[in-house]
């Protein structure tokens, strides 16, 4: 079974950016939709944005203009671009495969 691995979480100041990927230890191209979701302390897991295998995209409204997620079937990645982050982003990101296979997460924190 395809195993997802995040990166690149951490702490950043408000209007900061960050770059989480997503690496699959198999072929993602069989997963037609990719995705990032966050889950903050006290709140349900939900969606940040998703990718279809020919690239179309969907993003939640809090994240809209802001995230830009990105994949790679070649290189079997999942990226999300994090801009102009708020105090309200911080969460653990996880990424999904189908909403099937889970990575571990990984903590972006956004604070002064």
């Amino acid at each position: 079974q395809v195993q997802l691995v995040e990166s690149g979480g951490g702490l950043v100041q408000p209007g900061g950016s960050l770059r989480l990927s997503c690496a699959a230890s198999g072929s993602i191209f069989s997963f037609n939709a990719m995705g990032w979701y966050r889950q903050a302390p006290g709140k349900e897991r939900e969606l940040v944005a998703t990718i279809t295998r020919g690239g179309i995209t969907n993003y939640a409204d809090s994240v809209r203009g802001r995230f830009t997620i990105s994949r790679d079937n070649a290189k079997n990645t999942v990226n999300l671009q994090l801009n102009n982050l708020k105090p309200e982003d911080t969460a653990v990101y996880y990424c999904t495969a189908k909403g099937v296979i889970w990575g571990q997460g990984t903590q972006v924190t956004v604070s002064s």
